[in-house]
């Protein structure tokens, strides 16, 4: 079984995307902002990083960005997920290293394809 770090701050949000992956097969770790993720980064490495964008402190572009230069992390997937959803939100993501890109309200069948399609397990 895969794990997700899924980086969330809405509680309705992360209710739906961790009932859909758990349903699916993978175990998920929620964090509600970059700093707690972290922190659970520092104990246990998952297999994909599920990340909101708008966070409390530090946005999802600046973790990103911060978890693709740091070599303890860069190999792990991370799959961007937000409301913004123009064609300069997912060039920028794409260019701060994110695998992949979803727009919320979140398909759940894209979900678990980008999912299952990017973890290395």
């Amino acid at each position: 079984m895969g794990t997700v770090l899924l980086v969330e701050d809405s509680l309705t949000e992360s209710e739906m995307i961790t009932q859909c992956l758990q349903k699916n097969g993978l175990s998920v770790v929620l964090a509600q902002s970059s700093e707690e993720a972290q922190e659970k980064l520092a104990v246990r490495q998952p297999d994909l990083i599920l990340l909101d964008i708008v966070l409390p402190g530090k946005s999802g572009f600046e973790f990103c960005r911060q978890l693709k230069k740091n070599p303890s992390t860069e190999t792990i997937p991370v799959v961007m997920c937000s409301t913004k959803n123009t064609d300069a939100d997912k060039m920028w993501g794409n260019m701060l290293g994110a695998d992949a890109y979803l727009h919320k309200p979140i398909d759940q069948n894209l979900l678990v394809t980008t999912v299952q399609g990017l973890i290395k397990i």
